[in-house]
């Protein structure tokens, strides 16, 4: 897999420019001969020859169109943690090793995620609207201890959300491919097929799967009038993974309280999205993992996979193209 002549490797890296290189990535700047590309033309050009790509902008598709160019690439690397959009066909059938960002953002999309728990229950809504309105109304709210917690999605940003819940008091119960009764993070994890069996007993659904073929569409009208009317739903997963016309219904109806969204079907929101207009919903434009030096930790998690590469050491963070995500190890 590696390449031990530390002057000739190829790397792309596409989505940042020779100007302004992404941050961290300074081994890989002395190791190699770098090229740049911010656009499709640009990749086409530059992506000849070249074995190793960085995907910065971890929703660039740009790669499916110059793949007829890459004729010596063994190694993508994207700089985040779905690689939804490099798994087209051609990519996934081929020798081409993927690696991802896994574990940058663990722990600030958990934090994110308790803080909307928070938001809801303790109805931080409605305390900024009548502070807006110089208006002093007492009120009770609720706790969250006590409260069920189901993650969808087992990965690790999935478990660090349950880690930081537990912290709290709330039981955590999560949905995976698989079933199983034993987990050092979850009270119980069902299995995918059994979602609809477990949505009813949730106080919180959080969506922290990735994007598959199996996940997209996961959530539709039967999923949220299965769920609790007091329930609240969030998503910080995919977009496509929730019918958004469903989830409108199931809010304007009241078959679920309200909803926190940081990932959406089409981004940006559209402005004339009904989601904008709804005081039970929270928006967020897919930030929930970004906290101040993500950037750096991005280039030095792919700068110290280069060093093994060059190394002809293992890499970390290898997706199973064929299942979408990377596994632990």
């Amino acid at each position: 897999m590696g390449n031990k002549n530390h002057r000739s490797a190829i790397v792309v890296i596409l989505g940042a420019t020779g100007e302004e290189p992404p941050p961290g990535i300074g081994p890989v700047l002395e190791g190699a001969e770098v090229r740049f590309a911010v656009d499709a033309s640009e990749l086409e050009r530059a992506i000849g020859g070249a074995e190793a790509l960085l995907v910065w902008d971890f929703r660039s598709t740009e790669l499916r169109d110059a793949w007829h160019r890459a004729d010596r690439l063994r190694w993508v690397h994207v700089a985040g943690a779905g690689v939804d959009a490099v798994l087209f066909p051609e990519l996934v059938e081929s020798a081409v090793v993927v690696t991802n960002s896994r574990g940058v953002f663990d722990r600030p999309i958990a934090e994110y995620v308790l803080g909307l728990m928070l938001l809801f229950v303790k109805d931080f809504h409605t305390s900024f609207e009548l502070q807006q309105k110089r208006r002093w109304m007492h009120r009770e709210t609720g706790m969250l201890v006590g409260k069920k917690l189901l993650v969808v999605g087992a990965g690790p940003i999935g478990r660090e959300i349950a880690r930081l819940a537990r912290c709290v008091g709330m039981e955590t119960n999560a949905v995976a491919r698989r079933a199983r009764d034993l987990d050092p993070d979850f009270e119980r994890v069902f299995g995918s097929g059994d979602l609809d069996r477990a949505l009813p007993e949730a106080d919180y659904v959080v969506v922290a799967a990735p994007l598959t073929a199996q996940t997209k569409g996961m959530f539709g009208s039967e999923q949220f009038r299965r769920m609790k009317r007091s329930a609240r739903f969030i998503n910080i997963g995919r977009g496509p993974i929730v019918d958004e016309t469903a989830l409108v219904k199931a809010l304007r109806d009241g078959w679920i309280s309200g909803a926190a969204l940081d990932v959406f079907q089409e981004e940006p929101l559209p402005e004339d999205h009904p989601l904008w207009d709804m005081p039970q919903v929270f928006i967020s434009p897919h930030m929930s993992g970004d906290f101040v030096g993500w950037h750096k930790a991005l280039g030095k998690l792919f700068a110290g996979n280069f060093r093994r590469w060059q190394q002809g050491e293992a890499l970390v963070n290898i997706v199973d193209k064929k299942q979408g995500y990377a596994s632990p190890g």
